[in-house]
């Protein structure tokens, strides 16, 4: 076990912070799906537990948590309700990002301005900041903003212009930014009314012509952390979201393949003397499903482990290395899609009735698979990577 590896151990484990929430997130379920956002109750839950900010560097209140714990934590919060999942892989990496990469003044800004610093909304650049003096001028709108209905702040992505032009990184590539935007200087305009998810408090939201000043951005690609020393910050907002991703639906589909087998000790097909236990086309798709769980979670588990070791011991993050992350972080959400689908078909009529987990967690999987982030554009961007017919991808 390398040194890296061994600290990480000594840290308290996320799961055992969800598990202390267990009890409540399912009583909270349907109030939260009713009220389309996540409930004060489980919010305050979060905070109490220290939950909302374990990711977070240790300047802000985190753990700095290792990616195995990470996914361990998210795939633990998405077996309990697939919204409350969503706000782990949502808020939680959204304010460990803003703690790492804002300059300092803007860190001492944000984290000291409030107790409580819950980060929502969308990277995507979808806006427009017209630089002006000590800042700039911001204008757009972002749909599906997650988890901004309990959010402080909210962060929205945009590209900076300069005297009518784009701006260029160092490697002169058009520069792509995030804001952090108190939510009282938000417009939202909800349209949050969908499918599954429906507790995440997903609203749309834009801003016109309002001023950021420029230490509250930092660049969306950053993987120089001003604090935190976890090499998880040293990899970038990209690796840390398509994680999460991944875990968020191993969790849903795990929650629906448990529930599938104990349904199946008592449920008989109508007309069957036997329950659906016994039934050996039950059994072959329960291992075949089963199977496909576990071998995509080690994947990612795999994967990501590995690159944060190399990264632990000063060695680069190649692009290379990105590609195979994001093909392990798809792989696993169209796995767990299927493990998902298999589910709900076995469990038959039980699975359509309103207020049962399975059906709700079939809801969410359809809806949060949906996410451009792990759609087969990453498959694409991954192949080209890996086939050499592109030298780099920064999205990867």
């Amino acid at each position: 076990m390398t040194a890296y590896i061994a600290a990480m151990t000594l840290i308290d484990s996320g799961t055992s912070l969800v598990d202390a929430m267990a009890e409540l997130v399912l009583a909270e379920a349907p109030a939260c799906e009713a009220n389309r956002t996540m409930t004060p109750a489980i919010v305050d839950a979060m905070w109490e537990c220290g939950l909302m900010s374990y990711l977070n560097p240790a300047e802000a209140g985190g753990s700095e948590p290792s990616f195995a714990d990470m996914i361990d934590t998210w795939q633990a919060m998405a077996e309990l309700d697939g919204s409350f999942g969503w706000i782990g892989i949502a808020n939680l990496p959204s304010a460990a990002a803003v703690a790492a990469y804002l300059p300092d003044s803007g860190f001492a800004e944000t984290f000291g301005s409030a107790e409580r610093v819950t980060m929502g909304g969308q990277f995507a650049p979808n806006g427009q900041g017209q630089k002006v003096e000590r800042g700039y001028k911001i204008s757009g709108a972002w749909n599906f903003g997650s988890g901004t209905g309990h959010s402080e702040f909210v962060c929205a992505g945009f590209l900076p212009i300069d005297d009518g032009n784009f701006m260029f990184d160092a490697n002169g590539e058009i520069m792509l930014m995030a804001a952090v935007i108190h939510r009282d200087d938000i417009n939202f305009t909800d349209g949050w009314h969908v499918q599954g998810l429906k507790g995440t408090g997903s609203f749309d939201y834009n801003v016109a012509d309002l001023f950021v000043p420029e230490h509250r951005v930092f660049e969306l690609f950053e993987r120089t952390p001003n604090r935190g020393s976890s090499p998880t910050f040293k990899m970038g907002l990209m690796a840390i979201t398509a994680a999460g991703h991944a875990a968020w639906a191993l969790g849903v589909a795990k929650s629906m393949i448990d529930d599938v087998a104990e349904l199946a000790k008592v449920k008989a097909r109508m007309g069957d003397m036997e329950t659906l236990v016994h039934k050996t086309t039950f059994q072959r798709g329960y291992a075949h499903h089963l199977g496909m769980w576990r071998a995509a979670r080690q994947l990612v588990v795999d994967t990501y482990t590995a690159a944060e070791q190399v990264v632990a011991d000063g060695g680069e993050l190649t692009v290379d290395m990105r590609a195979d992350m994001r093909i392990a972080a798809t792989y696993a959400t169209e796995a767990s899609r299927e493990v998902a689908q298999w589910a709900h078909l076995a469990a038959g009529t039980t699975a359509i009735r309103e207020g049962s987990r399975l059906e709700r967690a079939f809801r969410d999987i359809y809806t949060g698979t949906q996410h451009a982030f792990i759609s087969e554009k990453t498959y694409i961007d991954s192949a080209q990577v890996k086939l050499g017919l592109a030298e780099t991808n920064r999205g990867l």
